[in-house]
């Protein structure tokens, strides 16, 4: 299949709210907000969301499409504002009949990390992941991020952890 990875459109807020729904259906322990509250969310919420994303110098989100123009995944990165000189990946999904070697995960990964290295004044480009999660930990690695040694503990339940991974090579990149 040939999948389309392009940057998320203003006016496409009821697509983000759908996709981003279903990832927090399918995949409840890799996001950091609970589908009921994302559930409740305005449209206008979703409206500026999408907006932002769509707009901003400093953070994007990247849908793939499918060939009927089906939206199958998104990625998502901005600076860190808690950590200075950091830029973060984040809100990573791909719908499960695209997961795999042939799946649009790795291009999105490319678009995301391209966008930090082009629009984001940063040293270091981090991603969490849930203590759940060798799949995705396993792939991460195979795109060069690799383990911090750092933990945080997960928003939604302070008794698990999120692994932080660093994007190796993200220094060199950017020159």
């Amino acid at each position: 299949m040939i999948y389309h990875i392009r940057r998320v459109a203003a006016g496409e807020w009821r697509q983000l709210r759908a996709i981003r729904l279903e990832a927090l259906q399918d995949s409840p322990t890799a996001f950091s907000t609970p589908l009921a509250e994302a559930t409740a969310f305005s449209g206008t919420v979703w409206q500026q969301e999408a907006a932002r994303e769509a707009d901003s110098a400093s953070s994007a989100t990247f849908v793939a499409t499918g060939e009927a123009g089906d939206w199958v995944g998104m990625a998502a990165v901005a600076p860190l504002a808690e950590v200075p000189d950091h830029a973060h990946v984040y809100a990573v999904y791909v719908t499960p009949a695209h997961r795999g070697p042939a799946g649009p995960a790795a291009a999105l990964m490319a678009a995301a990390i391209r966008f930090a290295r082009d629009h984001i004044d940063a040293a270091w480009l981090t991603l969490g992941v849930h203590e759940d999660n060798p799949r995705a930990r396993a792939f991460y690695r195979k795109l060069g991020f690799a383990e911090t040694g750092k933990a945080i503990p997960y928003a939604l339940n302070p008794s698990q952890t999120v692994h932080i991974m660093g994007y190796q090579d993200f220094r060199n990149a950017r020159r």
